[in-house]
């Protein structure tokens, strides 16, 4: 005979079992690279003591009030928790649980199956007997010899292993032979650990210590061995210090075999006070007599911004080298080794509603290549130093339909070799905006204010200058509108004339320095811009319309599908103020054509020519294109040119080989080289190259890759790198981060697995 017995069971406590859901994550995290952030312990599960425990069987026999003894598909269920067992016995006053044969017990997605339970509801005390587990958590499974409940947040699970693999012989698991999980104090203890891939073991700990909830915690890293940016191998074994929710510090001890030991360490830190919050990082790396130099190297690097009151905030960005040569002899990526301009900056802001004042102290460290010289085009010259610098900026919109704005700077300017001296600038604009629906019209004026103090170092002019200038500038377009099709699909295309017009009249500027201000770029938001200069040092005089065309192809969701550009400036009266050493201006600018849009699900594109209108020839052109039929299906074009600088080829993508094999890579060539003051192009030459493979595994990814570049004039490194990821626990590799050179060096690069519980 079947039936079942329903009963209120008020108990006074509940178990929790998932500590070993918990642990499990912990693991991955004490293995991996933390995540700088203030990790959030899973809520709790919701208190069950008050919910009714129903019990059904086959054979139920005994006192309801004492001993339940249960025979034959045993089911006993409390809230979330549900137990099954070939027989049982539950003990009404010790609030307690014997099961036997064939147990399985359910916990919050959770699954523990073993030959026998026992399980104290009140004190969380009991055992389970040659247990299989399956945890919500990360997919993960295991099995263990015996796991102990030593109370409601303890648990010691003998013997065990751990995997996120499915099936019963996964590719990779760890094997531990006690883990003790505290989840109270959400601490994980394990005893002796081996990590086996393909039944071999790979990583091997007498201890390992970690958070139950994915909080970070302080542990060594997993380690990297790999080559330096000369070839020559290099091992780094990480520590990490959780110093606080909101303080963090990392070690990195880095043995190169052929420079001898350097010491890093990176620190990181945000928090809050009564007057504003605060964030910063700061890197240190230092090479104590250098068995190649013979010297002592070091890096420095350092942000920090903090609130100092309600609009009010101050900061730094400094960085340093001991060395011209550091970026070539320790980069590990083409940014690092590009970096030849180190900046060194204090400063502080203070803001308003319809202000804010800016005050700062800049100055450069400059790494010259070796190689370097003032006429082969590798020589980086020193920017000026601002000691210091004052910005005062204000404006409005829409006061009674105007907008107005004040600009005004103070900077003392400093170099070893050029001219120094003081300069200040005050610039005011006011326009009338009229915008109507399908056009619009806006005038605008500008005055500009500048006056110079010059020392007399390497300076023989006018030491006292001073310059008023007055611009005025119309800009006006329409908007034209119509329904269309394009590939097939329904369209909005517009059609967008406009037209600019500036004059500013002609001033000798010639007496004045050029302390950082340089000619912009040929772009289709220049053609609007009143001064071709950037920088206060020139202000061009200009009698010059600029005529132009836009029109877009817009989706019924709002989507851009496609952008349609012309434009083209053409000077009245030919521009007579020129930055030295500037080529001569033309009566008509060059001509400016773009295009750009998505023309297909999988096919977008970029593209833009500059064209020489006086000399009939092209001056620049880029076009890029993309293909990405699917996730992991990428391949990318981009060709750039301008004349008498560079024509370099760009191709890189992302594509699967075989059902789990993928292929990455990338070439970056110069078909030609120029040099500053000969436009006799030379040979072509390699910039950058990167080859890869990956191998998708069901719960784990292996990725192999080499990757060569220009680090100077003479020099190039050659990184090798591979990485072995097991979902879920760690990644264990040899060299750079192939996942940060991959996503870096390919656009649109997608990460063959998901990372299922990583932080």
């Amino acid at each position: 005979m079947s039936w079942i017995a329903a009963h209120q069971f008020p108990s006074r406590q509940v178990f929790k079992p998932t500590a070993l859901a918990s642990a499990v994550a912990i693991v991955v995290a004490a293995a991996s690279n933390p995540a700088y952030a203030q990790t959030v312990a899973p809520a709790p599960h919701p208190d069950e003591q008050n919910l009714p425990i129903t019990i059904q069987a086959e054979d139920i026999s005994g006192r309801p009030d004492r001993q339940l003894n249960l025979e034959r598909n045993v089911e006993l269920t409390r809230g979330q928790t549900r137990l099954t067992a070939d027989s049982a016995c539950y003990f009404r006053i010790e609030d307690q649980v014997t099961a036997t044969g064939n147990v399985n017990m359910w916990r919050f997605g959770d699954r523990y199956k073993g030959d026998e339970l026992q399980l104290n509801l009140e004190t969380g005390k009991g055992y389970v007997l040659r247990p299989e587990y399956r945890l919500q958590l990360n997919n993960a499974q295991g099995n263990a010899s015996r796991i102990d409940f030593l109370g409601e947040d303890v648990a010691l699970v003998r013997d065990g292993t751990y995997s996120t693999c499915e099936g019963p012989d996964p590719d990779w698991y760890l094997k531990s032979s006690t883990l003790r999980l505290d989840s109270g104090r959400d601490v994980g203890l394990a005893g002796k650990t081996v990590i086996y891939f393909k039944d071999v073991p790979i990583l091997g700990t007498p201890a390992l210590s970690f958070s139950l909830s994915g909080a970070r915690r302080s542990g060594w890293l997993a380690p990297t061995v790999g080559f330096g940016s000369k070839g020559k191998a290099e091992i780094m074994v990480p520590y990490y210090f959780n110093i606080a929710p909101n303080r963090d510090l990392t070690v990195y001890p880095r043995y190169m075999f052929d420079r001898g030991l350097q010491l890093g360490a990176t620190g990181r830190y945000l928090g809050m006070t009564e007057r504003g919050g605060y964030q910063g990082e700061t890197h240190i790396e230092g090479l104590r007599n250098d068995r190649e130099t013979g010297e002592d190297r070091w890096r420095v690097d350092s942000i920090h911004t903090q609130g100092l009151a309600p609009g009010w905030s101050f900061g730094w960005n400094l960085h340093g080298a001991s060395d011209d040569e550091y970026p070539s002899d320790f980069s590990r990526t083409v940014a690092v080794s590009a970096e030849r301009q180190l900046l060194r900056e204090v400063r502080t802001d203070y803001s308003g509603q319809y202000w804010n004042l800016t005050a700062r102290a800049q100055n450069y460290q400059v790494l010259q290549d070796p190689a370097a010289t003032p006429t082969n085009g590798l020589f980086v010259p020193r920017p000026y130093d601002r000691l210091p610098q004052i910005n005062f900026h204000a404006g409005r919109y829409d006061v009674a339909g105007f907008d107005w704005a004040v600009d005004t700077e103070l900077v003392r300017f400093w170099h070893p070799d050029l001219v120094r001296g003081n300069r200040a600038v005050g610039v005011a604009q006011l326009s009338y905006p009229i915008v109507r629906p399908g056009w619009f019209i806006t005038p605008k004026v500008i005055g500009h204010y500048s006056k110079y103090d010059l020392d007399q170092h390497n300076y023989t002019g006018e030491r006292k200058l001073s310059r008023s200038l007055h611009t005025a500038s119309l800009d006006a377009g329409l908007v034209f509108e119509r329904e269309t099709t394009l590939f097939g699909r329904a369209m909005s295309q517009t059609l967008e004339p406009r037209l600019f017009y500036v004059k500013t009249p002609y001033k000798d500027q010639s007496a004045f320095p050029v302390f950082d201000t340089g000619r912009t770029g040929f772009n289709y938001a220049q053609l609007f811009s009143e001064n071709r200069y950037v920088g206060p040092d020139r202000v061009s005089d200009a009698n010059q319309l600029t005529a132009a065309v836009v029109s877009r192809f817009i989706q019924p969701d709002g989507a851009e599908r496609l952008r349609l550009a012309f434009g083209q400036r053409i000077y009245f009266d030919e521009p007579q103020v020129h930055l030295p050493n500037e080529p001569e201006h033309q009566s008509r600018s060059d001509v400016l054509v773009a295009a750009s849009g998505r023309i297909s699900e999988t096919w977008s594109f970029d593209s833009g020519v500059q064209y020489d209108a006086t000399g009939s020839n092209l001056y620049s052109s880029n076009l890029s294109m993309q293909w990405q039929p699917a996730r992991m299906k990428v391949l990318n074009a981009e060709y750039r040119y301008q004349r008498d600088s560079f024509r370099n080829v760009d191709l890189s993508g992302q594509w699967p080989l075989s059902k789990r094999w993928y292929g990455v890579g990338r070439v970056s060539y110069a078909l030609r080289s120029y040099t500053v003051g000969n436009a006799t192009p030379g040979k072509g030459k390699l910039l950058e190259s990167l080859i890869g493979l990956e191998y998708k595994a069901d719960c784990w990814v292996f990725r192999f890759g080499a990757q060569r570049f220009v680090t100077a004039a003479q020099t190039t490194s050659t990184p090798i790198f591979f990485q072995l990821e097991l979902n879920g626990l760690s990644r264990l590799g040899l060299g750079s981060n192939p996942l940060e050179t991959f996503n870096k060096s390919v656009p649109g690069y997608t990460q063959l697995n998901t990372n299922v519980g990583r932080p």
